[in-house]
């Protein structure tokens, strides 16, 4: 015997998620000493820690994201991980409580120098980046805007204005429009455009040639 489920639980039936400029972020995200932009949106069981995420991004959740600076219009895929921060390979043992010694009574003060060194290897995100499932994006990579970091991706290297990168590690496999376009677009900066322009040109945003035709 089989059961249809239109919609679960039913107190969804009507609901219409509605974002604004205060930024949106589900009940089970862990958020620390981070700054949010406007129209952003953080996911369910997602953490997020000294980051800045720009105006309009958004993440689909169980995302990871550290000592990271994102830009705006970016959208990133559920389970992505951003900066695994890397434990101190040279020391005898590699287990965080040599840095983490209050958690394990191993002393007072935790290891502040372990901390800035990670901080110092912080990501780069650009605008408009799209992240895809799964992808993980190492310590001090930088990713140009417009780019694509494909499903799995391990991204080890920067990656520059509007490529496509793909596989493990990561490699680019194409362009998403010529070097011209490319350029015009990062002139252009669409994505630095006040909210009521966004709105009045919303529509050229469907087609490149009127685009750059328009605002070139």
């Amino acid at each position: 015997m089989y059961t249809t489920i239109e919609i679960f639980p039913e107190e969804l039936r009507n609901y219409e998620k509605k974002l604004s400029e205060k930024p949106t972020i589900h009940p089970t995200a862990y958020v620390k000493e981070c700054i949010l932009g406007s129209w952003t949106e953080i996911g369910a069981r997602s953490r997020y820690n000294e980051t800045t995420f720009g105006d309009y991004s958004y993440d689909d959740g169980d995302v990871i994201i550290t000592y990271t600076e994102i830009g705006k219009f970016c959208s990133i895929a559920s389970h992505v991980r951003i900066n695994p921060v890397n434990h101190p390979k040279e020391r005898v043992t590699q287990h965080h409580c040599t840095y983490r010694r209050v958690q394990y009574h191993f002393g007072n003060e935790d290891d502040k120098g372990l901390f800035d060194w990670r901080r110092d290897q912080k990501c780069t995100i650009g605008h408009d980046v799209w992240v895809g499932h799964g992808a993980i994006i190492m310590p001090g990579v930088k990713i140009g805007t417009g780019t694509i970091i494909g499903s799995g991706a391990v991204v080890t290297k920067d990656i520059n204005p509007y490529e496509i990168t793909v596989g493990v590690p990561a490699k680019v496999i194409k362009k998403r429009f010529d070097d011209d376009t490319i350029n015009k677009l990062l002139k252009i900066e669409w994505w630095n455009w006040d909210r009521n322009i966004i709105e009045e040109r919303f529509n050229d945003l469907y087609d490149i040639d009127i685009f750059l035709e328009k605002y070139y």
